[in-house]
């Protein structure tokens, strides 16, 4: 029974279906060093980008109510600089995609792995395993979810924020467990070989790795089509075109036409409100006759309430803030001239001066999440931090969020609340 269990089934299972030459610990530790750089970067990023959601503000900043302890490290997201967010989720979006090539091969260089057989050999092979089982699916997961999320394509059952957190926590656990037991293994292979030598060979002078106890090197190798560095070269192509195609949309400017692959890389219009809108008044319920001359903006705090027409809220002291606006997708705006209130003189209206508490902002929007935000006390003081009314010089349009919208420095795009109705000062519904 045990001897027939340690033959292999025919197929991907026989240790020479398997056959490439350029398959081996060395490569494999190439890309790996690679991912554990960047997908580095990404993890942090990525955790940045949640806290700049301010979600402990609950309940309504918070997408993930049951996070528990996994939300240890949150801090109050500062509004200076103000293209903090617009940096970090940039950095986040564009990064992951440029490493997906890089994934891509390292899953191809350990595929061998997957088939192995028996499948299982002891208890700790077992945990190896389920472990392995965990991080190839989390970092499939977390791309996946997160490409759709660039292109606005949520196809996936449930809330992007709340599924893209828990699967993070799962993948970053795997990462570390992993990390912490491969690094001796990964540190060898690279030494074994010069880099700067695979760089200089062609595939005609490429020579399988010899077999090791990590069962990727083929024990039956073809001929080689590719060298090394022609795999490293391919990767490296394809990453390069992944950036080219992306970043415009979060450099702005004149890359903007070259981000093909977002879905707002495209060219808006000119005037005023020529630049990127993520949710249209028609698709958020919002009618003409919302933002109609009946719209009243209510300010509610510890002194008491006041309902304000668009004029009478022109009539209040104006301030200018040039701001973009950046969004979880990764696409961000240049810096545009917004005017309007700002957030701490409303404040005054309603309360007994002082320091300016935080805020529960209410948008006329009828369906799609944040229709209403709480902003912290240090973004309501920031004198940047505006109810606007108009940008470059012009009224706000009705996709743009007229009669007003909340622009806030390094906030994330959907706390920037537009078709506002309603502020309340210091209480948390």
């Amino acid at each position: 029974m045990r001897a027939a269990a340690a033959v292999p089934p025919p197929g991907p299972a026989r240790p020479g279906f398997w056959c490439s030459p350029i398959r081996g610990p060395w490569l494999t530790a190439v890309l790996g060093l690679i991912l554990l750089v960047g997908l580095t970067v990404v993890t942090v990023t990525g955790l940045l980008s949640y806290a700049a959601y301010n979600p402990d503000l609950s309940p309504v900043n918070d997408m993930t109510p049951d996070k528990g302890w996994l939300g240890f490290y949150l801090f109050a997201w500062p509004t200076s600089p103000y293209w903090l967010y617009r940096l970090t989720q940039g950095v986040h979006v564009t990064l992951g995609l440029v490493l997906i090539p890089v994934l891509l091969a390292k899953l191809w260089s350990v595929i061998p792995k997957l088939f192995t057989w028996p499948p299982v050999r002891s208890v700790s092979h077992l945990l190896d395993r389920l472990s392995l089982l965990l991080l190839v699916g989390s970092v499939i997961f977390e791309f996946a979810t997160g490409v759709l999320n660039i292109q606005l394509d949520y196809i996936f059952p449930g809330s992007f924020y709340t599924l893209h957190f828990y699967g993070g926590w799962v993948f970053i656990g795997a990462f570390v467990v992993h990390v912490a037991l491969r690094f001796p293994t990964m540190r060898r292979a690279l030494r074994s070989r010069s880099l700067r030598d695979e760089l200089r060979t062609p595939a005609a002078a490429t020579t399988p790795e010899p077999p090791d106890e990590t069962g990727l090197v083929s024990p039956r190798p073809a001929a080689p089509t590719m060298s090394r560095r022609g795999a490293l070269a391919m990767v490296g192509a394809g990453s390069l075109t992944l950036l080219v195609v992306s970043a415009g949309q979060s450099i702005g400017g004149s890359l903007r036409g070259t981000a093909v692959l977002a879905p707002h890389g495209d060219d808006v219009g000119p005037g005023p409100g020529g630049f990127q809108i993520n949710k249209t008044a028609a698709s958020r319920g919002v009618t003409a006759r919302d933002m109609g001359p009946d719209w009243r903006l209510v300010v509610r705090g510890p002194a008491g309430r006041v309902s304000l027409t668009r004029d009478q809220v022109l009539a209040l002291p104006q301030h200018t803030a040039e701001l973009p606006i950046a969004c979880v997708e990764g696409w961000s705006t240049a810096d545009q001239r917004w005017s309007g209130v700002r957030l701490a003189d409303l404040a005054g209206l309603v309360g007994p001066g002082g320091r300016p508490p935080q805020v529960f902002v209410e948008s006329l929007q009828r369906s799609g999440a944040f229709r209403s935000v709480v902003l912290r006390d240090n973004q309501v003081r920031d004198p940047r931090s505006l109810l606007a009314l108009r940008v470059g010089g012009a009224d706000l349009s009705p996709d743009h969020g007229y009669p007003a919208r909340i622009i806030v420095p390094a906030a994330p795009g959907v706390h920037n609340t537009k078709w506002v109705t309603r502020l309340t000062f210091g209480a948390t519904p």
